[in-house]
């Protein structure tokens, strides 16, 4: 199959949720395109974000409500003030937090939703460009919206704790819960008509500054949501909805006693019997909101680890064969001519790696793997031997590049000393970023607390915790211009 090779050029990770904002977390207002001005200022032509969809418990983005719905939480509120639905003195009425450095998730539960049915209320819903959006979104979003309405209905249980009717889905019941709830419903298709509304103008804002999107999908579904509600049938569960296996990672790179997601392993054979039409469905829906789509976890779809559900021990888990070639078909199909990155970290499996260069999709690398002393290591920039690789410094799961090497002796980082031409650990981030930009790599994607040098502290996520990730918060001020002049000084120096 012919590469869909992607532009060669550098970008950065930040997430929407990062983005400074005066009411808790980052939202599409003004600081998302200052953000676009910034990467454009720094010759980037890439913005990589993670997942948007609304959360469920932990606040995974990699864990959401719904695979095609946005999260409520991005919808700019400067915006809804602007159109009169909102008062200043309403919206600061309310506490977003007491830290610009860190997301308080509790309080935007308690306090967002308050002020988007407030603006909800003095909403017009015979709005044409509102009731187009419902129209052309009805195919998920008629759910979704009554899924909201009934977990608030419900105190916010999930659809596997309701009463076996609606579990299983009745349409008498689903009627008669329509009609009940069709005001919470609406306000529900409100905030995706705003979210997407807002998103679409920025997207456009990025693409006319020559800034590319790539959207990080999440390769598994949460238990607690509209995806597995509805489509019951495309998941190992047992008559009552409970699931009988659920994903994990054995010990990798990311986490050395391996993780149990808890997400419902796919039926595979159900999927493939219509054509994969709802993985079809969910990578166009994707492909149209974003100009890259990366695909998190895709070994997942050559071979996967799974564990019998409430088993506690990792050991016990097994791997199974998944559809293959059958599935990334589909997905290219789907994509159309969006580009794709396949995500092959973790566990090594040589097949997965084969996969991705038949359907000529780019090999991923990671910096941080690359310094064990072994000269032979693949993620070396020197082993690299394809064009067609997106090189990243770290992802989402990693720690800071400070933050990595932090309490590494200097014996154990000689070989990495050698290699990067340095002698401390001072120099050792900004002697990775020249490096990954040298590379061969087409595209080059850093963490922005990368790019700011930044510890620990800064960290996005640690695999298998909850209640500590995805909080980080990026400030102008923390990227002074003599460290954007290095940034720019680097991206041409390499042509990228």
């Amino acid at each position: 199959m012919k590469a869909k090779t992607l532009t060669r050029g550098a970008g950065i990770l930040l997430p929407i949720s990062s983005l400074p904002s005066a009411y808790g977390i980052g939202t599409f207002g003004n600081a998302a395109f200052k953000f676009i001005d910034l990467l454009a200022d720094l010759k980037q032509k890439y913005w990589q974000i993670l997942p948007m969809g609304p959360l469920t418990v932990g606040d995974s983005p990699f864990q959401s409500i719904s695979l095609f719905a946005g999260n409520p939480y991005y919808i700019d509120l400067e915006a809804l003030i602007r159109d009169g639905l909102l008062l200043r003195e309403e919206v600061n009425s309310y506490s977003w937090g007491t830290n610009d450095e860190s997301i308080d998730y509790s309080v935007l539960y308690q306090n967002r939703y308050k002020v988007l049915q407030t603006a909800f209320e003095r909403f017009d819903c015979r709005d044409g460009q509102y009731m187009t959006f419902c129209d052309e979104s009805r195919s998920w979003l008629e759910d979704y919206s009554l899924y909201m309405a009934l977990k608030y209905r419900f105190d916010n249980k999930a659809w596997y704790e309701w009463e076996e009717a609606l579990r299983s889905r009745h349409e008498e019941v689903l009627i008669q819960y329509r009609d009940q709830l069709s005001h919470q419903i609406s306000f529900w298709k409100f905030c995706q008509y705003e979210f997407y509304r807002q998103w679409n103008e920025l997207k456009e804002y990025a693409n006319k500054k020559g800034i590319q999107i790539i959207g990080d999908v999440p390769f598994y579904v949460a238990y607690d949501s509209v995806d597995v509600w509805v489509h019951q049938n495309l998941f190992l569960l047992d008559a009552q909805g409970s699931m009988l296996r659920v994903a994990a990672c054995p010990p990798d790179n990311f986490s050395e006693n391996g993780q149990i997601w808890g997400n419902p392993i796919y039926d595979w054979d159900a999927m493939e019997a219509d054509g994969f039409s709802w993985w079809r469905t969910r990578i166009e829906h994707q492909a149209a909101l974003f100009d890259v789509i990366k695909l998190d976890h895709f070994l997942g779809a050559v071979k996967y680890f799974s564990i019998e559900a409430g088993e506690p021990d990792i050991r016990k888990g097994r791997w199974s064969k998944g559809p293959g070639r059958k599935l990334a078909d589909a997905v290219e199909e789907a994509v159309g001519n969006k580009k794709i990155i396949a995500e092959n970290m973790g566990t090594v499996l040589p097949g997965v790696n084969k996969l991705i260069r038949k359907m000529g999709w780019p090999d991923m690398k990671v910096l941080l793997f690359a310094f064990d002393g072994k000269a032979d290591n693949e993620y070396l920039p020197h082993n690299y031997t394809d064009t067609n690789t997106v090189l990243y410094a770290g992802t989402h799961d990693n720690d800071t590049i400070v933050g990595h090497y932090r309490d590494c002796t200097d014996y154990e980082l000689a070989y990495m000393y050698s290699y990067l031409n340095i002698d401390s650990k001072e120099q050792i981030s900004d002697a990775m970023i020249r490096t990954a930009y040298s590379s061969i790599a087409d595209v080059v994607i850093l963490q922005m607390q990368d790019i700011l040098q930044l510890d620990s502290e800064a960290r996005m996520n640690r695999p298998s915790t909850i209640g500590v990730n995805w909080k980080w918060r990026f400030s102008d001020k923390l990227l002074p211009e003599e460290r954007r002049s290095w940034i720019r000084t680097q991206t041409a120096l390499y042509r990228r």
